[in-house]
């Protein structure tokens, strides 16, 4: 996956339960945001993941 500006990015997902953990890793730094919600709104947690990592990363 390829964010606008932010360079290459590994999105990695796990179910547990209720919850989805999105973890997304910046390739080129191996640089990691985590963010954890609702399982049944997958697209928000990602989008949430990749915000941390940009603000990590200042992008």
């Amino acid at each position: 996956m390829s964010e606008g500006g932010l360079g290459q990015v590994i999105v990695e997902k796990t179910r547990n339960g209720t919850y989805l953990k999105v973890t997304a890793v910046h390739v080129a730094t191996g640089t990691e945001a985590t963010a954890v919600g609702p399982a049944m709104e997958p697209k928000a947690v990602e989008r949430l993941a990749v915000a941390k990592l940009r603000r990590i990363l200042g992008v």
